[in-house]
């Protein structure tokens, strides 16, 4: 209403490492060793937070670990991800001209990958229908497919999956989405802009399966706060729950072997909430 508004995104020319997030205080030492061997272990990850908060950037610092010899697919509203590796091919969506013709769709990408023949899917994010076909993707044999969603919570990351499955048009028992939706993610990562301007991961849970109608999850790592210091800053810190998560065995298997300390004493297990 006041005039012209122009806004750029520009990203550092350098690659971020996870360093960087250590060094930020994002995540700890502990966290990263987990989250190297949870992407080289091919689980599928979900990273939540609201706006600006990270994600793109944690995304693009996860798909560093992917190893070197997979062909790895990205789909994209617009090309932001600065993949390292060198078999990338990147997708980006095209909005319709002003005749309303020649638009390429997200869900459209996502379906298209699936004939491309991945060894992993990056989706920069899902905000529709395209939900769908990522999570049939990730229960078909994709595994290790990486991707990004708008909540504040890990459970609402859950709820705005839903009702993006539900856009698809399909009259799908409600049921029946979250038994996909529990079957195709193994990791929700949140992350938070706090308010002396840090992002950080506030939240690491596991996905395990549904219980009744609901889906079940376990927190694995956890930001404890314990308040704000004089300047503003906001004062916590990273610590495991103690839980020992359930792809521990499955990323034992794979050779990726972590020391049962990361996650903290045995005794201290919470359970599933």
């Amino acid at each position: 209403m006041n005039g012209p508004v122009l806004s750029i995104r520009r990203f550092t020319v350098e690659k971020l490492a996870i360093d960087t997030l250590i060094d930020f205080g994002t995540i700890t030492s502990a966290v990263a060793e987990v989250m190297e061997a949870v992407v080289k272990g091919k689980l599928n990850i979900l990273i939540s937070g609201g706006t600006g908060t990270g994600k793109t950037t944690f995304l693009n610092i996860l798909s560093g670990f992917i190893p070197a010899n997979q062909r790895i697919i990205t789909v994209e509203d617009s090309a932001e991800l600065q993949l390292q590796q060198p078999h990338v091919v990147q997708l980006e969506s095209r909005p319709a001209n002003v005749e309303g013709r020649g638009e390429v769709a997200m869900r459209d990408l996502v379906k298209n990958t699936l004939r491309m023949r991945p060894d992993r899917i990056v989706v920069g994010e899902v905000r529709g229908a395209e939900a769908f076909d990522m999570l049939t993707a990730m229960n078909t044999g994709h595994e290790g497919s990486l991707t990004t969603i708008h909540a504040n919570t890990p459970r609402d990351a859950l709820g705005r999956l839903e009702n993006m499955v539900s856009m698809t048009g399909f009259d799908m028992p409600v049921k029946n989405i979250r038994a996909q939706v529990a079957s195709a993610l193994d990791l929700i990562i949140q992350l938070e802009r706090q308010e002396d301007g840090r992002r950080r991961m506030v939240s690491m849970q596991e996905v395990h399966g549904m219980e009744g109608e609901t889906i079940t999850m376990s927190e694995i790592f956890t930001f404890e706060r314990t308040g704000i210091d004089a300047e503003g800053n906001v004062q916590g810190r990273h610590r495991p729950t103690g839980v020992m998560p359930n792809f521990y065995d499955r990323l034992a298997r794979r050779g990726m072997v972590l020391p049962r300390s990361l996650f903290g004493d045995d005794e201290l297990h919470k359970g599933i909430f």
